[in-house]
C-alpha cells in the first residue's frame, strides 16, 4: 500500500520501518546531510508560500519536542489522545529564519540526544502501551517511529524541491 503525507500516522510510520528504535534515534546521516547545506541556501523557498529550509529544520525540531512529550506521557500510562497541532502557527510564530543553519542544526541535535536518552530508558512493556493518534490505535513504539518518519519525509522534500 502506498501512503501519502496527508495520511498522517500510517505514512510516517511506513517511512521508519528499518531498524530498531535505538538505531533510528542514533542515526547521524540526517545531521550530516543538513550540515552540507550552505548558509545562503537556508532561507531559500522554492515557492513564496512554502517554508524555507531553516523553517523546515525548525519545524522538525518543534515536531520532535511535541511528540516526545506525548510519548513520555504515554510511557507513564497517561491515556491521552496523541492529538495533532497547528504546525503553521508554530512556524509562523518562530524566528527560524533569523537563526543560523548551525544554530538550528545544533538545536535539532540536542533534541535528538534527549529523545535518544528517553528511548533508551523504555522497557518492552512501555513500548507496547497503546494510545490513539487520530483514528489509529498505536503502540508507543510505533508512535516513536513516526517521529523519525516525519523527519525523513521533510529531508526528502528538501532534497527533491530545495536542492535540485
Amino acid at each position: 500500500m502506498k501512503f501519502k503525507p496527508q495520511d498522517g500516522f500510517p505514512y510516517y510510520f511506513h517511512l521508519a520501518q528499518d531498524g530498531d528504535l535505538l538505531s533510528l534515534f542514533s542515526a547521524t546521516a540526517q545531521i550530516e546531510f543538513l550540515r552540507k547545506i550552505p548558509e545562503e541556501k537556508g532561507s531559500y523557498r522554492y515557492s513564496p508560500q512554502k517554508w524555507s529550509i531553516k523553517q523546515i529544520i525548525g519545524h522538525i525540531s518543534d515536531h520532535e519536542r511535541i511528540k516526545m512529550y506525548r510519548a513520555f506521557l504515554l510511557s507513564r500510562n497517561q491515556q491521552i489522545e496523541l492529538w495533532g497541532y497547528d504546525q503553521s502557527a508554530l512556524v509562523n510564530n518562530a524566528r527560524f529564519d533569523d537563526l543560523t543553519m548551525s544554530q538550528l542544526i545544533s538545536d535539532l541535535q540536542n533534541i535528538r540526544a534527549a529523545s535518544l536518552s528517553f528511548v533508551n530508558t523504555l522497557s518492552a512493556e512501555q513500548l507496547a502501551i497503546k494510545g490513539f493518534a487520530t483514528e489509529h490505535e498505536v503502540s508507543l513504539e510505533d508512535f516513536l517511529r513516526t517521529i523519525i518518519g516525519h523527519e525523513r519525509h521533510h529531508l526528502e522534500v528538501i532534497k527533491r524541491k530545495y536542492l535540485p
